[in-house]
């Protein structure tokens, strides 16, 4: 599992890949890609492309990250989501609060 993270140049869109299993143990460093980020940015961008798996501490985290970026104000996105990890965010109702592709 990594987590790496790509500030736009402007420092308007932080976009933040997960690879591997989304899980527990990416608490630490998911958490800091942005918290680290000063100004913080306007939009935040989860790619999930190369992770094929997320558990319910993936699903806090997320939420977490939408808190920190500004809650019902925020501008996230979770993208390149696989039919699984789709499948969670719907179950959950999470592609409410975030957008999902």
């Amino acid at each position: 599992m990594a987590i790496t993270s790509n500030l736009t140049n402007d420092g308007d869109s932080l976009t933040i890949s997960v690879q591997g299993r989304f899980d527990f143990s990416a608490l630490q460093s998911f958490r800091s890609t942005y918290e680290k980020i000063i100004p913080k940015p306007n939009k935040y961008i989860v790619d999930l492309k190369e992770s094929e798996y997320l558990d319910s501490s993936a699903l806090g985290m997320l939420l977490a990250l939408r808190d920190y970026a500004g809650g019902d104000n925020s501008n996230v996105s979770v993208v390149n989501c696989n039919q699984d990890v789709k499948k969670i965010l719907v179950i959950t109702k999470l592609d409410e609060l975030f957008s999902v592709s």
